[in-house]
């Protein structure tokens, strides 16, 4: 008769687990608070004071650590006549814990060092880490149970990969769980992430081989990666999961910083090429989607587009055929949106199924809370280099005005800084009429840049005559602001902290173009490093 061993913190759903073991034929074993749950309940259950042959000591902090335990959760098959015979212990075939939620106590208003220490779990770890060893079945994750429960009514197919899984995830949720611990006790010196595989994908290049998107344990965002849904199309590669992240950056910025200023979020639609904006536009859904490819035809040729709007087939039709050809179409690598109209799909496939069409019902309900707050890491050689998330939103109205802008001025400021913020510094960024016209990102200097942005505007068919432009750090001297004004740029929006600053302002000033500054260490848009 098999042997199981319950421990959760978590009891609901216990129960049932509990029943389910029973009519498989399984004894069940638990520590206290979860065999009084089950004993209430009318389940028949062993203490594992049994095993142990002793109480919970030390105000219950040693319930479980005991070799009495982890022998049964160890032996080998070789080991079980030593087991059973010589120390009379039953081998625990089945473990079941969920660990004390250390990550909601440190982040709870008013935890101490000393109520954290307390929420640390130090024996369900210790259960899970030789459950493992032990290949038992072992479950860790709570949303486990009805999938272990299944497999053995199934009379447990493909035992040892199963093992394997179960193993590989029991190992995977202690790993974070110590990281957790540790950057908590560290004041952050030590620190690491842990996630599971949920996405497996082409690399960057061919010669790279496979990468794969990973979900951090427990998370809850609901814009996570991990919660986008393909659901037509190709598989989802390494740069498209890329672009979505980087889209992602730019309309939770747009979407947080709009309602400061509107008191709504507009509809907006963004277009990317290798992680920076090529389109992007706010307004009603059809002007948006218009204005977005409008930006730049060639550019959004073969890119990812992001709206947070349904795609109907109205729309559908017109991302496609908007100032193309007659009776061509426009080719996109991918479309993500909170959904899509029926027949929305099938007018925009591409041949081969190289379009992917991916989903989240959430990008319909972005607000000024959406942006992401987890820190950022980065790889580096030898390690790993932390940051803070870059959570910043403009607030206008601390910025030091050198004339004033108009209503429509401020709208595209407001845009523009959204685009040149997530986008690849250094970066000039020019909108008009709400309308992406350029984007010059990814240059070593000032002057390259408002080139770049012009230049592209230009070769897209825009005249840069009445745009705006917004600069994510300051002007060193002023020769990128008069290649701007020389473009016909009617307001500026950078940083200050120039030694050169007054001839910058100067320069604006003889031209009766608006400047607004703020200082570089509250606004710079440093992005992309």
């Amino acid at each position: 008769m098999p042997n199981a061993l319950l421990s959760v913190y978590d009891k609901e759903g216990i129960v049932e687990f509990g029943n389910g073991l029973l009519d498989l034929g399984f004894t069940l074993y638990a520590s206290g608070g979860t065999a009084r749950v089950l004993v209430e309940a009318g389940l028949t259950v062993h203490d594992v004071s049994e095993l142990v042959k002793g109480e919970a000591i030390l105000g219950h902090r040693v319930v479980t650590l005991s070799r009495e335990v982890h022998a049964g959760l160890l032996a080998t098959d070789e080991q079980l006549d030593e087991l059973t015979n010589r120390l009379g212990l039953p081998r625990l075939d089945l473990v079941c814990v969920d660990l004390y939620p250390l990550k909601k106590e440190i982040a709870k208003e008013g935890s101490t060092r000393e109520s954290v220490t307390e929420m640390t779990d130090i024996g369900g770890p210790t259960m899970l880490r030789s459950g493992a060893k032990g290949r038992r079945v072992v479950i860790a994750r709570a949303k486990d149970r009805q999938k272990v429960m299944q497999w053995l009514r199934d009379n447990q197919p493909d035992k040892v990969e199963f093992l394997e899984i179960l193993a590989g995830d029991a190992e995977g949720v202690v790993a974070d769980y110590c990281v957790t611990s540790a950057r908590f006790i560290s004041d952050g010196r030590w620190d690491g992430f842990v996630g599971e595989r949920v996405v497996e994908c082409k690399a960057e290049n061919g010669q790279q081989g496979t990468a794969g998107l990973f979900s951090f344990l427990d998370c809850e965002d609901p814009l996570a990666l991990g919660s986008f849904q393909l659901i037509d199309g190709a598989p989802l590669s390494y740069n498209n999961w890329c672009d979505i992240d980087r889209m992602l950056q730019t309309m939770t910025h747009i979407a947080g910083v709009w309602p400061w200023h509107y008191g709504t979020v507009p509809f907006i639609a963004i277009g990317v090429k290798h992680g920076n904006p090529c389109g992007a536009s706010v307004g009603k859904a059809e002007g948006a989607i218009i204005a977005m490819v409008a930006g730049d035809t060639r550019a959004i040729f073969g890119g990812l587009v992001m709206t947070n709007f349904p795609m109907t087939l109205d729309l559908a039709e017109t991302l496609l055929t908007y100032l193309m050809p007659e009776g061509q179409r426009r080719l996109l690598d991918g479309i993500v949106a909170p959904g899509f109209e029926e027949g929305a799909i099938a007018l925009l496939r591409r041949k081969g199924d190289k379009c992917r069409f991916v989903v989240n019902l959430a990008l319909e309900k972005l607000d000024s809370t959406s942006l992401d707050v987890a820190p950022r890491f980065r790889c580096v050689r030898g390690g790993f280099l932390r940051q803070p998330n870059y959570t910043h939103l403009l607030e206008m109205n601390l910025a030091k005005k050198y004339l004033r802008v108009t209503d429509t001025q401020k709208k595209d400021l407001l845009l523009a800084w959204a685009i040149c913020s997530t986008s690849n510094s250094n970066t000039i960024t020019l909108v008009k009429n709400s309308m992406l016209i350029g984007n010059g990102v990814g240059q070593q200097d000032r002057v390259g840049a408002a080139k770049l942005a012009i230049s592209r505007a230009i070769d897209a068919g825009h005249s840069t005559e009445g745009a705006v432009a917004c600069s994510d750090s300051f002007f060193p001297f002023p020769d990128a602001p008069k290649v701007l004004l020389d473009a016909g740029i009617k307001a500026i929006l950078a940083t200050s902290g120039s030694v050169n600053d007054k001839l910058t302002i100067e320069a604006c000033r003889q031209t009766g173009v608006p400047i607004y500054l703020i200082p570089d260490a509250d606004g710079r848009g440093f992005f992309g490093h």
